[in-house]
């Protein structure tokens, strides 16, 4: 292809990107993911969770090492091929006139990835802003909250780090009062869990921040049932959805939150480094944007795109993402998740020496489950699961938690989770005295 030719192709590409029939998804799976999805239409997603056949044609969607078994989803997940793809055409176009190619064509597709995001998120566009992880999109509200001395704000001590870190830093900044209630997991009585937080709350609790899948061990929190407790006392709710995004199955809007960050780059397989920020529409005036902007009391969402340049590639990359879980189903791809933790955790549950510290029930926990083996520390299981075996999961040791963090995705397949449950059984049976 002549210089001219390939230029004129990236630039087309461009702006047909990923809200077009052109889309990479389209051009590389279109038609067998068509056929594979018309096999499976007359059956419910539990029923389409346990085909083989139907997701052995998702999991040729991704480039899967043959060096390591990755059970660490939970942290980052791999993009699917045509996101990858993506991101690099976009970024070789980039580099061939950045301060044009980026400003003039890649930008130009941001207001069509709202709207995409926003069919996805089931929310207002206006609603929704683009940002790069969710610690970013969380920090964002946190500092942007007009937050004075003496307010209360309730978290738990199972949130994400970086989030207790931001209220620590506005508890010594300005003053607020920073409360974390604690629980035993697994919890399967959502009464208990939303009474825990309504005893930590007091007149002056002005914020509460729920984690809506806990990312030490995968519970899932009620976050509803919560919300709506704290909006009783006069409370506003922050969801951090990290790790439920593109994973559960649910509007946005109907977690009855003000508030809701996320990582795309986790369950929806978006290139990594790309995140979403929503709130909701009359609460946006009053939130402080983090970087600066012309005018901060704005009621207008992209007040929080002010980030200067940024990964033009790497944005428009999160669209095929969208259309490659689309084409999936966010349901079906719920119950696939599930069905596939529950398939190990079932089985190595009736091992001596093996603990599950994940509810089993779909209620309370989806991909993400905890496991431990009798005389090994989280540390030297996760390892000698590596060293041994090639199986890469996380070590967990924080507030009496002590287990691996084992997360499967959609590309994991049934002999892979053979191998890990096989190598678990070897380590019980010969565990260290």
């Amino acid at each position: 292809m002549a210089q001219h030719d390939r230029r004129s192709f990236l630039k087309l590409t461009a702006l047909a990107g990923a809200f077009s029939s052109n889309s990479f998804f389209q051009q590389a799976h279109a038609e067998e993911w068509q056929a594979a999805a018309s096999a499976v239409h007359h059956h419910d997603a539990a029923t389409v969770a346990q085909n083989e056949d139907f997701w052995s044609v998702i999991q040729r969607g991704y480039s899967v090492s043959p060096l390591i078994l990755n059970l660490n989803n939970g942290g980052v997940s791999p993009a699917p091929i045509v996101v990858q793809e993506a991101v690099a055409r976009y970024n070789q176009m980039t580099n061939e006139g950045p301060s044009y190619f980026m400003w003039q064509i890649l930008d130009q597709g941001r207001e069509p990835l709202r709207q995409k995001l926003a069919r996805l998120a089931g929310a207002s566009a206006e609603e929704i802003a683009i940002n790069r992880n969710a610690t970013e999109a969380l920090n964002t509200i946190i500092y942007g909250l007009p937050l004075k001395t003496g307010d209360e704000v309730v978290g738990c001590k199972f949130d994400y780090p970086n989030m207790m870190n931001a209220y620590r830093q506005r508890a010594e900044r300005d003053g607020i009062v920073y409360k974390q209630v604690t629980f035993k997991f697994p919890v399967e009585d959502v009464d208990a869990i939303v009474k825990t937080y309504e005893q930590a709350m007091t007149p002056r609790t002005k914020l509460v921040h729920i984690t809506h899948v806990v990312n030490w061990v995968g519970q899932i929190m009620p976050v509803q049932q919560i919300a709506d407790m704290a909006h009783a006392h006069g409370a506003e709710v922050i969801v951090d959805g990290a790790h439920s995004f593109g994973l559960l199955d649910f509007r946005i809007p109907d977690l009855h939150c003000d508030y809701f960050g996320t990582s795309l780059h986790k369950f929806l397989s978006a290139p990594i480094g790309s995140g979403m920020m929503w709130v909701k529409q009359e609460k946006i005036a009053k939130l402080w944007p983090l970087t600066c902007y012309g005018d901060p009391h704005s009621p207008n969402i992209r007040k929080f795109e002010a980030l200067g340049t940024r990964s033009f590639p790497i944005e428009q990359g999160i669209g095929e993402a969208i259309n490659f879980h689309e084409a999936i189903g966010s349901r079906r791809k719920q119950e696939r998740i599930h069905y596939l933790k529950s398939y190990w955790a079932t089985r190595v549950r009736e091992i001596k020496g093996v603990t599950l510290h994940t509810s089993l029930d779909p209620r309370f926990s989806c991909a993400i489950c905890g496991v431990s083996v009798e005389g090994y520390t989280p540390t030297e299981l996760m390892n000698t699961l590596f060293d041994r075996y090639k199986i890469h999961t996380v070590g967990i040791d924080y507030e009496g938690v002590r287990c691996i963090r084992v997360t499967p995705h959609v590309y994991t397949t049934l002999a892979d989770l053979d191998r890990f449950v096989n190598a678990i059984g070897e380590l019980a049976a010969g565990k260290k005295a």
